[in-house]
């Protein structure tokens, strides 16, 4: 087993960084992680050496959203410009372009079968890349062979469940900001559970029609998107302080009658919070006997 630093390109020229966990299978994870964080969890160190004896390599890097605030590096026109990046100034649906240019890279090192895996809003990104390469009719979709997402929330009514009876006003203050042009000015800090700008905000708030696809409490809702996942889908969350309105119990028996796909694994791991501390290896053995199972 050896590790390798690699660096590559989005496909928009946002310059990302990440490390491989190799031993030149042919079969690899690419690892998205969640907001405001990074490629650096304990999470991934126990998934990626499982995978590893199991004949899979590992990919985890860290995409345009990681840590709170960075500078992010872009190529325009052949010229280096420096942006502000990080949880607190993203757009989630730009990690298209992340998780495109990693699938590129993967296919350039040889990997012939790719599995996207993502957690908290790692998950929200992949949902929405797959169904867009998809509807693309990429020639990348052919390489994606399964999907694990570890934490998926609703982040449009979570958003509104800690803001209470002051989401309105707050969204309201967004808006006078992007109407006087001021998206990357910061929101009053009761807004969100971290610094957030004007523009991420109303991402999660109002232009979140995208994103919004995992409407849990909406007992009419058909989860198109996750059903237009064809290959085999792998979903987990936790049952302690997880980032869901209900028990987990309760969720996971509503998505597995309302997602229909003959090699979905959808269950909850007891004790577990939404980032599995504690519980990093039943998680890492779930996942690889998921994949072992004929994916």
């Amino acid at each position: 087993m050896s590790t390798e630093i690699i660096n590559f390109r989005a496909t928009d020229g946002v310059l990302n960084d990440g490390y491989i966990i190799k031993n030149n299978f042919k079969k690899i994870i690419i690892s998205i992680h969640g907001m405001s964080s990074n490629c650096f969890k304990d999470r991934d160190k126990s998934i990626a050496k499982k995978a590893y004896e199991n004949g899979f390599d590992y990919f985890a890097f860290n995409n345009r959203g990681s840590e709170l605030v960075k500078y992010i590096r872009k190529n325009i026109d052949e010229k280096q410009i420096k942006l502000l990046g990080g949880a607190t100034y993203e757009d989630p649906i730009e990690s298209y372009h992340d998780i495109k240019g990693a699938i590129l890279k993967a296919i350039e090192l040889g990997y012939e079968e790719i599995y996207l895996q993502g957690h908290s809003l790692g998950t929200t990104k992949i949902v929405y890349t797959y169904n867009k390469l998809k509807n693309e009719n990429s020639e990348l979709i052919k390489y994606v062979k399964g999907i694990i997402l570890l934490s998926l929330i609703d982040i449009p009514r979570t958003l509104k469940i800690f803001l209470t009876t002051n989401f309105e006003k707050i969204l309201s203050f967004a808006e006078n900001k992007e109407a006087k042009k001021e998206i990357l000015d910061l929101m009053p800090k009761e807004s969100f559970i971290h610094p957030v700008s004007v523009k991420t905000f109303l991402r999660y708030a109002k232009y979140n029609k995208e994103i919004n696809f995992a409407q849990y409490s909406n007992k009419d809702y058909n989860f198109e998107e996750l059903n237009n996942i064809d290959i085999p889908l792998f979903m987990r969350w936790g049952n302690n302080n997880e980032m869901i309105e209900q028990q987990a119990d309760e969720l996971v028996e509503i998505l597995n009658k309302k997602i229909i796909n003959k090699n979905k694994d959808i269950n909850f791991i007891d004790g577990a919070d939404h980032g599995y501390k504690g519980k990093e290896e039943i998680l890492a053995n779930e996942i690889i006997n998921f994949l072992n199972k004929g994916v």
